[in-house]
């Protein structure tokens, strides 16, 4: 310093230099444990300057304080003297400070942080990153829910910060990043070690309805419902259980997605091998039905062998019947084999082969011409179906009712569910028809008639109805009708008012149809019959005579005799 500086300037410099020295308020200072007086350190940090930390400050979370006199700390200056005339000095805020910068760094490099979970608040935990709090979301804390996480609090572990803001004293950290990039190194390694084949162990984890995921050490296979076993798995849980060590094959490994497919049936020979050995063509086996469909039913033969029943192939007589009408799921069936596709890995069963057909019975048994009860079981407008043994039904038309009513009238005289009787007239085995007739049980009263009765024959018959065109009339219950132009032989007389309900006339058998059941009368045919036998017999037209004379002779000699 210069000789002729003033006491002034000295003052000056000297006040500047104190300044200078002096440490500021709300900064880190160095300072020195001098004393430990109860739960406080006492802690000077020059300048004639000391100030008390509470022990607490000096410890971490899961730590004890571990501070001894000498030690040479670092603490926050709040105020350079308080009430007392003491610094006001914190630990806990010089970590705060320290733990900012370095949290700042580590953000940035985008490195992990140590730190410990400590509470709860809403929505997550709060934890100490050496003296900065963070906040710690319930979804970031584990890569699966965690409902107790009791056993995390107070425990060193590393963190990963997602969000910081110093300026607002905010810090978003996450457990769970740290967690899924372990797992994914280790999921790599296990994956990278898996071949295709390999047998392993491991421990089921979860059970869904379409199979169950298997911990593997560090990664999950699934196995699916499909490779759980040979036979049909109608749930997982039928097989395996949570918690449950089991070993498996790897059937597939995806190195780059890490999904593995998981196997057991795969180390169980396969039952199929021998399919083609144990159940050859034509062989006759029993099995359960494990399921119906709307085209058949599912038969298990042996466990993991299945064939399929068609529904063509269930029943000789049930045709476009629902499969779960004839068998029903668990029931035990005889079976025959009828075709196996080892390739496809398909067995082709018959029920209905397993028993004799119904028709081949029913024919032994029925053959064309006997007599057979069934009840009604259809009425249509064109017959009867009766129902007549072992679900074979038989038609009825309705022209095979009745002789003597049309088939309108007779099909109307019966009901559904009534007994009745019928001659089987014809069996189409081919078409499964069966053909009665009810009218067949008894004679035709027409060809019991007309039998003896030949063209040209003369017979008598009543009047049963007169209309303009002619008369019907009635021989022995059989109706038929004479023509206007037969009434007579004489067009005048041509007229059916001439006759009355009642009347006895006879008639000329003119036609008889046995097969059509007709028959046609005339009264002309008869009078121009009985004219040329009056002239046969009386006289000839030849010789003079009139043919009123030939008849009136012919008729006086009738009435003589």
């Amino acid at each position: 310093m210069p000789a002729t500086a003033t006491m002034e300037e000295f003052e000056s410099l000297l006040k500047e230099n104190f300044e200078i020295g002096m440490p500021k308020e709300g900064s880190v200072v160095k300072g020195k444990i001098i004393a430990i007086e109860a739960s406080q350190a006492i802690i000077d940090i020059g300048y004639k300057m000391e100030g008390r930390v509470e022990l607490r400050e000096f410890s971490r979370i899961g730590e004890s304080p571990e501070i001894k006199i000498g030690d040479e700390v670092d603490v926050f200056l709040d105020r350079v003297e308080d009430s007392k005339g003491e610094a006001v000095i914190s630990r806990e805020k010089a970590r705060r400070e320290a733990a900012w910068d370095n949290l700042e760094k580590a953000y940035s490099d985008d490195a992990r942080v140590e730190g410990a979970i400590f509470g709860r608040v809403k929505g997550g935990f709060t934890v100490d990153l050496g003296g900065a709090v963070a906040f710690l979301p319930g979804s970031q804390v584990d890569v699966r829910p965690v409902r107790d996480a009791t056993p995390l609090i107070g425990v060193k572990q590393p963190f990963q910060i997602l969000k910081m803001d110093r300026r607002r004293g905010n810090i978003v950290v996450s457990r769970r990043v740290i967690l899924e990039e372990s797992r994914a190194e280790q999921r790599a390694e296990v994956v990278n070690r898996l071949n295709e084949g390999d047998q392993v162990e491991g421990v089921v984890k979860n059970v869904t309805e379409y199979g169950a995921f298997v911990d593997l050490g560090g990664v999950d296979g699934l196995l699916h419902v499909t490779d759980m076993a040979w036979f049909r798995v109608n749930h997982p849980s039928e097989v395996v259980n949570i918690g449950e060590s089991i070993k498996v094959q790897v059937i597939r490994v995806n190195k780059e997605t890490h999904r593995i497919s998981l196997g057991i049936k795969q180390l169980q020979e396969d039952p199929w091998k021998r399919v083609a050995e144990n159940f050859p063509v034509g062989s006759v086996h029993r099995g359960s039905v494990t399921n119906i469909t709307d085209y058949g039913a599912f038969v298990e033969l042996m466990p993991g062998v299945e064939g399929l029943v068609h529904m063509s192939e269930m029943s000789w007589t049930k045709k476009n019947v629902h499969p779960g009408k004839i068998v029903s799921t668990s029931q035990e069936v005889e079976v025959m084999v009828l075709e196996i596709d080892s390739g496809k890995r398909r067995v082709s069963l018959g029920l209905k082969q397993t028993m004799r057909n119904p028709w081949d019975v029913f024919t032994e048994q029925n053959p064309v011409g006997a007599r057979i009860e069934g009840q009604i079981k259809t009425i249509t407008e064109f017959g009867m179906f009766v129902e007549l043994d072992a679900d074979i039904d038989g038609m009825v038309h309705m022209s095979d009712i009745s002789w003597e009513k049309s088939g309108d009238e007779a099909i109307k005289e019966h009901k559904k569910g009534e007994i009745v009787e019928a001659i089987i007239t014809e069996i189409d085995m081919e078409k499964e028809r069966v053909t009665l007739s009810m009218k067949a049980l008894k004679e035709d009263p027409f060809a019991a008639t007309f039998a003896g009765i030949k063209r040209g024959t003369t017979v008598s018959v009543t009047v049963a109805a007169i209309v303009d065109n002619g008369i019907e009339v009635e021989y022995n219950g059989i109706k038929s009708f004479i023509r206007r132009s037969d009434l007579s032989q004489n067009r005048a007389d041509q007229r059916p008012d001439r006759f009355n309900l009642g009347d006895i006339v006879d008639v000329r058998v003119i036609n008889v149809d046995l097969i059509g059941r007709k028959v046609g009368f005339s009264i002309k045919a008869r009078e121009i019959s009985e004219a040329k036998e009056a002239v046969d017999q009386y006289g000839s037209s030849d010789a003079g005579a009139r043919l009123g004379d030939i008849l009136g002779a012919a008729m006086r000699n009738q009435t003589k005799n």
